[in-house]
């Protein structure tokens, strides 16, 4: 059996523990809005619709802020469409999707969703069909108090107080393609730099997120950026990413080791935002909001039928179903943002219910959670305090993909005042165990309090409609401390968590 260690000093601090890399993402696509958070027939659907069974389980999950209302719906949507009495509000076609949107979920009853999870909402406003002016209209319904047109129908569609949304993201992936009202750099930095402009003017104090490459792989990726950046950086205060991993022709080995494609995404963009500030002799920092990362099946989806000439309510689209495997690289990827957390300091997963989601409805039926559910519920709930960068001694493989990887990855985090800490483990190898050695005596750690990990003899099993709980945490028995020291045993594929306290 291979060993590793993982050194820990409480003094290697990468930054507090931001509860905002914990957001996630809901979108009108497919049945993530409808028959996902809302569903007025539903057995536990409250007097707005929502289900409660939804609720509860997002707040489980512990998802801090929601991003809305897309993606690339965003970049098609009147948000006046979705405000008002739901009787009264038209039926649109949805470009993006090919699909029909009801308009029955818009604003108002997404911030009480929101409140009714604890969760922040973070707004897209519409820059690819839309504008400065609509983005300001939304600003001065959502967040003016009362005593103008909009705010004034804001109340008098029941919202008597202000939502004070505090992060606003400037359109969706306008560099790609696929985007309705896609553009160059050249011209999305200057309306994003007029659009931040004009909002500012308004609260001087909003948070705003430029739109970045939509992928490493984008032909502009960093080009993109500085140029934006060139023309915006004085008006915003983070620069987005977008990433998504799958495995490919059979390569577990370059798909376990997907978070080092995040580290070189976030590397890249952090050197460019910081050649921008220089350039421009500018005393602030652009900090990253990954406002997109998951797993996705973006090559079965493209092949299949899901998008096709029928233009439906709520089709099924991008249900991808989970396996242990793809739970294990999403855990990974969160240890990769807490370890860049001085830098990445909101993210945001995408998506929550139905669309490659951790949790999954049917209609009418039962919620559950899918297998990447329970390493962001774990981790969410257990990182406090401040992120603490290990130093990790472990074996390598090589992969087809990424080239040399360890077989380890791990981060951990450490509060000071409740004593708690927490170290978070992925065991890359496809067929050992490692046996790890965790030096945490800095954090002055006295006993175990809880240890699970996720992990299955079949990397490939599921939570599906019909075994719901095929695939959860267990118990790692093999965890002890002694003088400080924690050994714990981690199976191959796994994902493991270890909360410590004094």
């Amino acid at each position: 059996m291979p060993n590793a260690s993982v050194a820990l000093d409480r003094g290697a601090v990468v930054a507090p523990v931001n509860r905002r890399l914990f957001g996630s993402f809901v979108e009108h696509l497919g049945r993530c809005v409808y028959d996902g958070i809302y569903e007025p027939g539903h057995p536990t659907a409250d007097e707005d619709g929502f289900r409660r069974d939804v609720v509860d389980l997002v707040r489980e999950l512990g998802s801090s802020t929601i991003r809305y209302p897309g993606g690339n719906f965003v970049s098609g949507y009147k948000w006046e469409d979705g405000i008002g009495p739901r009787e009264d509000r038209p039926v649109r076609r949805d470009l993006a999707w090919h699909s029909l949107e009801s308009n029955q979920v818009g604003v108002d009853e997404f911030a009480r969703w929101c409140a009714l999870t604890g969760s922040e909402l973070m707004m897209a406003v519409n820059l690819g069909t839309r504008g400065i002016a609509e983005a300001l209209d939304l600003l001065e319904y959502t967040n003016h108090p009362s005593g103008t047109a909009l705010s004034d129908l804001r109340i008098a569609n029941g919202a008597t107080e202000p939502y004070d949304i505090r992060m606003w993201c400037l359109g969706n992936e306008m560099d790609g393609p696929w985007q309705l009202g896609h553009m160059n750099a050249e011209d999305y930095g200057k309306l994003a730099a007029r659009t931040a402009s004009a909002m500012k003017m308004v609260d001087k104090d909003l948070e705003l997120v430029v739109c970045g490459s939509s992928g490493s792989g984008m032909p502009t990726f960093g080009e993109w950026e500085r140029v934006v950046l060139e023309h915006s950086y004085e008006n915003v205060d983070f620069v987005s990413c977008h990433a998504y991993y799958q495995e490919r022709k059979g390569d577990l080995g370059s798909y376990l080791a997907s978070s080092l494609d995040m580290q070189y995404f976030i590397e890249t963009v952090v050197a460019t935002a910081d050649h921008v500030k220089h350039k421009l002799k500018s005393k602030k920092t652009i900090n990253l909001s990954f406002d997109e990362w998951n797993i996705w099946y973006l090559d079965e989806h493209q092949a299949s039928d899901e998008v096709n000439d029928e233009w439906r309510f709520a089709p099924r689209q991008l249900e991808d179903v989970y396996s242990v495997a793809d739970a294990v690289v999403l855990g990974n990827l969160l240890i990769t943002l807490l370890k860049n957390s001085d830098r990445v300091t909101s993210a945001s997963l995408a998506q929550l219910v139905n669309v490659i989601a951790p949790i999954m409805t049917e209609p009418g039926g039962d919620a559950w959670r899918q297998t990447t559910f329970f390493p962001f519920s774990v981790t969410s709930r257990l990182a406090e305090g401040v992120v603490v960068r290990p130093s990790i001694s472990a074996g390598t493989y090589e992969t087809e993909v990424y080239g040399t990887a360890s077989l380890l990855d791990s981060v951990a985090t450490f509060d000071e005042e409740s004593g708690r800490s927490a170290v978070f483990l992925v065991n890359r190898s496809q067929t050992e165990s490692l046996t790890v050695t965790v030096d945490a005596r800095s954090f002055d750690a006295a006993r175990i309090t809880e240890a699970v990990s996720l992990h299955d003899d079949d990397v490939y099993a599921k939570n599906t409609h019909e075994d719901q709980n095929r695939v959860g945490l267990t118990a790692n028995e093999s965890a002890a401390l002694a003088d400080g020291v924690l050994t714990v045993t981690l199976p191959p594929v796994s994902w493991t968590a270890v909360a410590l306290t004094r």
